[in-house]
């Protein structure tokens, strides 16, 4: 028996992916049927589907499911799940499909997935707006009032992906035909769950800790990892490799200089990086638990959950995506409850006077004495052509990345926002 976390819900990984002679039949009945188009970011949910990385979901949600999600953190069965999958389809698409009836999702002209239409439901206004609300919405000072509809249209990224999605939304169980380029892009790194979890058997973790990243991994990141690593068996490096806002730092660009520390800086043995294909929603703490959770699936019973964890501008509170974790509802089942739990730790930096990195819980000086780690800070330094300070970054890692903004013939305007600025600037 496995000594890893099992996988959310209680039924093993429900991998949707076809391959060899199924994969095949099915890709020729596919080009039979209506047709659905479907964007990146419903793409990335498919991919997490059809691999077992969403576990237990099989297909997309209805609207009983996605109702329940956003008013009670559950599927209508009771089982845990924080953010609503949703396949959206136009009039034109939806038009005249009926329950029973099957459709082929196709992204970028390739069919990527057949689907048995169980329902279809409008995503009216309310609909929106209450996903909105309810999984986008913070304690931050860009969520406070009652104008948060108005500012979060202009300025939240997952906000205006909900506003943005097409009129119906066909829910139904999946048949994987793709995972588009992402085994070619990105090997030895994108890992499926069960690859993940057949290294971590041969390397006989069973307490392991995954750290989250879709910037670039600076001294704040790597000192994070090692916290993780004294007290785990190893450590994870789960980079995102979907898409993500502009100004952000393409995902191979990352993976390189991540390979670069991970070679330099860490025990060879005690460190897996891998990726998944996900886009980000920004949706705080709604996502930090849907962090969790495909980690569980993926065999990693902890979540390294720091400041901002999946914020975008000022929406949440700082540490709002770690107490998030002591609010969700428990049934008692473990088949029905997330499982994997929030390693939290304080807001790092390097502290020039204790001369190491540190957090408010050890490091009594004040902020003239901190370098203030951030993705996003630097970022804009890069961007902008400025000196990263000492102790900001590592060499190898910024060797990457400058060549990687040398390159760039036009640059994206980087706004730092409260959660970049450091604890008491």
């Amino acid at each position: 028996m496995s000594a890893l976390v099992p996988p959310h819900g209680g039924n093993g990984l429900t991998v949707c992916l076809l391959e060899g002679r199924a994969r095949e039949e099915e890709f020729r009945k596919a080009a039979g049927l209506a047709k659905v188009e479907i964007g990146p970011a419903v793409f990335g949910d498919l991919i997490m589907i059809a691999i077992g990385a969403f576990s237990p979901l099989r297909g997309f949600m209805g609207r009983a499911d996605r109702q329940s999600v956003c008013e009670n953190f559950c599927l209508a069965d009771g089982t845990f799940w924080p953010v609503p999958v949703v396949l959206d389809a136009s009039e034109q698409e939806a038009g005249g499909l009926a329950p029973g009836q099957e459709i082929t999702l196709v992204f970028r002209g390739e069919s990527v997935a057949t689907m048995r239409v169980d329902e279809i439901s409008e995503l009216d206004g309310e609909d929106r707006e209450r996903e909105c609300r309810k999984i986008f919405r913070g304690s931050g000072p860009d969520s406070a009032g009652e104008d948060f509809m108005e500012r979060a249209a202009r300025e939240h990224p997952g906000v205006r992906m909900v506003l943005a999605r097409k009129k119906y939304a066909p829910a139904g169980p999946v048949r994987a035909l793709s995972e588009g380029s992402y085994p070619a892009d990105y090997p030895g790194v994108y890992l499926r769950p069960a690859e993940l979890r057949a290294e971590l058997e041969k390397r006989g973790w069973s307490d392991v800790a995954a750290l989250q990243l879709r910037n670039p991994m600076h001294r704040s990141h790597e000192y994070l990892a090692k916290i993780a690593g004294e007290i785990c068996d190893g450590v994870v490096i789960h980079s995102l490799i979907g898409n993500l806002k502009p100004g952000d730092i393409p995902a191979g660009v990352r993976i390189r200089a991540i390979r670069r520390l991970l070679d330099a800086y860490f025990v060879p043995d005690r460190v897996i990086q891998a990726g998944y294909p996900l886009d980000m929603r920004y949706a705080g703490p709604r996502e930090a638990l849907l962090h969790a959770l495909f980690r569980q699936n993926f065999g990693i019973n902890r979540l390294i959950v720091g400041r901002d964890h999946a914020g975008v501008g000022d929406f949440y509170g700082i540490f709002e995506a770690q107490d998030i974790f002591s609010a969700i509802p428990r049934s008692g089942n473990p088949a029905r409850d997330l499982l994997t739990a929030p390693l939290k730790i304080d807001w790092t930096f390097y502290c020039r006077r204790c001369d190491g990195m540190a957090s408010l819980r050890t490091c009594p000086h004040g902020a003239e004495d901190r370098v203030i780690l951030s993705g996003t800070k630097l970022r804009k330094l890069l961007s902008e052509g400025g000196e990263v300070p000492d102790h900001f970054s590592r060499p190898e890692a910024l060797e990457v990345l400058r060549e990687y903004y040398a390159g760039l013939d036009e640059k994206t305007e980087i706004t730092l926002h409260g959660a970049a600025a450091g604890p008491g600037n």
